[in-house]
């Protein structure tokens, strides 16, 4: 937890001096701490796509292309998550004073546009082939399906403990989940089509690869939105934080309190804080700052918070404020 120096502005008479603490603008992302991860994943989809693309020409199936294409996407989106946490890793500058950690989440969001295109397509394709279904062979449909189920459980394995604290992971194993799950589809409609010779198999599971597929890329689109809305870290409540803050000894009352996030992993707390004459007459605003961090820090996970500390009537002077 890091807290700004506090200023006073308009009174001249006090202001919190070397309080300043050093944060590490171009420590590593959560994407970045993950990246061998990111890179096994990779070529383990690109082999899979492979397979898949080459069965999928082999037997007809368009469930099985489907699955490759939506795989390529996979790998695509991976490729841009990679690219973007170096960029994420550069240092700040004076022109970028938070660097390029925000380029994780464009990369998340490229990722979930190609990620909802791949399920449209998949399922205005599965809806055109319906009256008029191919025949599939099923034995190499049902090996080429075998393999990347096996491909996509190892993906998983992977992903799975940095998928919670990073939006280009989340979205990679989102991916690989559907890749499972499009996968499974396939492997169900080969032993159909092998068993009962039901060619329309092929085509109701590249429509269940379609709605698998969709409502995901959804869920990470909206994800990225909130964060370039700068919307509020989801599990923070500002009423809750505004209480803390106000327990603070010294502390008489808060404003234009915001609360954000830079790219995965990095929350963001900005505040105007009231503080009592008596605490600005025994020069104790350091020691309120030191409070307002370590608070803030043990109950809300912020990584950066910046703290105006003011006299009481101060806010008066300023511009309409936020709550």
């Amino acid at each position: 937890m890091t807290t700004g120096p506090a200023r006073r502005r308009g009174d001249g008479r006090r202001q919190a001096h070397g309080h300043a603490h050093t944060h590490p603008h171009g420590a590593a992302t959560a994407t970045g701490r993950h990246r061998g991860r990111l890179v096994a994943v990779l070529v383990l989809t690109l082999a899979v796509v492979g397979v898949q693309v080459v069965g999928g020409l082999v037997s007809g199936s368009l469930a099985l292309l489907a699955d490759a294409g939506h795989m390529l996407t996979d790998a695509s989106g991976l490729a841009i998550a990679l690219v973007a946490a170096s960029l994420a890793a550069r240092p700040a500058t004076t022109t970028r004073t938070y660097g390029m950690q925000r380029a994780e989440v464009l990369a998340a969001l490229v990722n979930g546009l190609l990620l909802a295109g791949v399920g449209v397509t998949v399922v205005v394709e599965a809806v055109r082939r319906w009256d008029d279904p191919p025949q599939v062979a099923p034995g190499v449909m049902l090996a080429a399906a075998a393999v990347g189920a096996v491909a996509n459980l190892v993906g998983l394995l992977l992903l799975r403990r940095g998928q919670r604290a990073s939006l280009n992971l989340r979205g990679a194993y989102l991916e690989v989940l559907a890749d499972l799950a499009g996968s499974v589809a396939v492997l169900v409609a080969g032993v159909v089509i092998a068993v009962t010779g039901y060619q329309r198999a092929d085509a109701l599971a590249s429509l269940a690869i379609g709605v698998l597929v969709v409502p995901r890329a959804w869920s990470l689109l909206r994800e990225v939105v909130d964060v370039l809305l700068e919307s509020t870290p989801r599990g923070v409540d500002l009423d809750e934080v505004r209480t803390h803050i106000r327990r603070v000894p010294g502390v008489v009352d808060v404003h234009d309190l915001h609360a954000w996030t830079i790219t995965s992993g990095v929350p963001v707390l900005s505040a105007h804080v009231v503080v009592d004459d008596a605490c600005l007459a025994q020069n104790r605003c350091g020691e309120v700052l030191d409070a307002l961090g370590s608070c803030l820090g043990r109950h809300f996970d912020t990584t950066h918070s910046t703290f105006q500390l003011e006299p009481v009537g101060h806010s008066a002077h300023e511009p309409a404020h936020h709550a």
